[in-house]
């Protein structure tokens, strides 16, 4: 496993490998999948989004031994516990749009994180559910 492509790498330049160009068109194509869009880490300043693409989504949600559903709820489970309620809105959105989960089982996920992380970190949790389901149900009448 090597290191994730740089700007240079990722465009060719020297210093170019075979692994790390596909460790990026994996990611690329994964974070479409986990999440319906992605980014272009040659976009982008710095080697942090660079690393998230070719390491976290091209080496890492790449993996079969769980399947997306499964590393979204343990991500919701962290994002929860850490008081990241708008990155749980944004997992919540997607497991509804790719169908993982269903408004009851995001309303359950809720019920389930607020006796493992608390009243006050699963307010936020509740907030961003609601807000995900009720801008579905506005969308399903417009």
């Amino acid at each position: 496993m090597g290191e994730p492509a740089t700007k240079g790498s990722a465009s060719g330049g020297q210093g170019s490998a075979p692994a790390a160009e596909t460790s990026r068109s994996k990611g690329i194509a994964k974070m479409q999948e986990v999440y319906g869009f992605s980014v272009d880490p040659d976009q982008i300043a710095g080697p942090y989004v660079a690393f998230t693409v070719d390491h976290l989504f091209g080496e890492v949600w790449t993996r079969a031994e769980l399947d997306i559903r499964d590393r979204r709820l343990m991500t919701i489970g962290v994002l929860a516990a850490l008081g990241q309620s708008q990155l749980v809105e944004i997992q919540f959105q997607s497991a509804l749009d790719r169908g993982e989960l269903t408004e009851e089982q995001v309303r359950e996920t809720v019920v389930h994180l607020a006796h493992y992380i608390g009243w006050p970190l699963s307010t936020g949790v509740n907030e961003a559910a609601e807000k995900v389901i009720a801008r579905r149900h506005r969308a399903e009448q417009s």
